[in-house]
């Protein structure tokens, strides 16, 4: 079955958002070391490796073969990534350059980002 043109730009348009997001992970890493919470340790490696997981998902939603499992990985990072998200949101004090509102507002876009991926994930 062939994809419709609908799903086809979400499938691209969700790749970019991760590669763009996972990039930036190896371009500004200061910034998510500080949203990490204090009770994980290596904190630079995390923030890496999420990057290095993010463009890889990325990427294999663009590959056929691939695009379940990356969807599927997707999927499990965003609930990993979730508590550093809690963090933020719960410490706001602590990044007074964004909008309390926003860090709020963010945790329920995290269960859209998992709906988005599941829409590749299925068969």
């Amino acid at each position: 079955m062939t994809e419709s043109p609908l799903k086809c730009a979400a499938r691209y348009s969700l790749a970019a958002l991760f590669v763009g997001t996972g990039a930036y992970h190896f371009a500004n890493p200061g910034f998510y070391v500080r949203i990490m919470p204090p009770y994980l340790s290596r904190h630079y490696e995390l923030v890496l490796l999420s990057g290095a997981l993010e463009i890889l998902g990325g990427v294999g939603l663009l590959v056929p073969r691939a695009r379940r499992t990356a969807a599927w990985g997707l999927i499990a990072l965003l609930i990993a990534v979730f508590p550093a998200n809690v963090y933020m949101a719960t410490n706001a004090h602590l990044f007074p350059e964004v909008p309390d509102a926003v860090l709020w507002a963010r945790l329920p876009f995290q269960a859209v980002f998992v709906a988005w991926a599941f829409w590749f994930a299925r068969r």
